[in-house]
């Protein structure tokens, strides 16, 4: 189960709005959604929680580029709107190094041999060269928490507390904005 809304900053408070991320389907399609429920290029916070698994807040401030923390980036990446917020950036990689891989492994197969070429490679069990149990995977997920930490601090959120949050973490961070009420009508 998934909860999503969008809390915009105006000049009386904050205003909030559920919506659906059914047509969402990259970290820019986000933004755009949080530009368009901005008022006067202020800040617009999207929230996103699957229930007692993790939850991610997305910051678009304006037309900077949108700050990103993820309370846990293991539960995350195994939910698609987890992967939204999972950036190259953010994971520390090159950008579209999940494209070349994909292209990569399109043109060698899941045994190793190209397209066309005969598997030659010998049915020894105790072949330990291609055994990679041991070998660390660059492209995996850092367990816990994950981005800019530091994304409520000027709000009313310090770091440090934002870190401990667990369950029922979008109310507490709604209650730290003064913005509890607001986002209790759209949940």
């Amino acid at each position: 189960m998934y909860f999503a809304a969008l809390l915009a900053r105006t000049e009386d408070g904050w205003e909030a709005s559920d919506t659906e991320l059914d047509d969402v389907e990259t970290l820019s399609d986000l933004t755009d959604l949080a530009r368009e429920a901005s008022v006067d290029e202020d800040t617009v916070l999207v929230f996103i929680e699957q229930e007692d698994a993790w939850f991610g807040v997305v910051r678009v401030d304006g037309e900077e580029d949108p700050r990103i923390f993820i309370s846990d980036a293991t539960a995350a990446a195994r939910s698609s709107y987890g992967e939204i917020l999972l950036t190259d950036e953010l994971l520390g990689r090159e950008p579209g190094a999940e494209d070349t891989i994909a292209a990569l492994e399109e043109l060698v197969g899941l045994d190793g041999t190209e397209d066309g070429e005969p598997d030659i490679t010998p049915d020894n069990d105790d072949d330990n060269d291609n055994d990679n149990d041991d070998e660390i995977d660059d492209d995996a997920v850092p367990a816990g928490p994950l981005g800019d930490t530091g994304i409520l601090a000027d709000l009313g959120l310090p770091e440090a507390e934002l870190l401990m949050l667990r369950t029922d973490a979008l109310v507490e961070i709604a209650d730290a904005l003064g913005a509890a009420e607001v986002l209790e009508t759209v949940r």
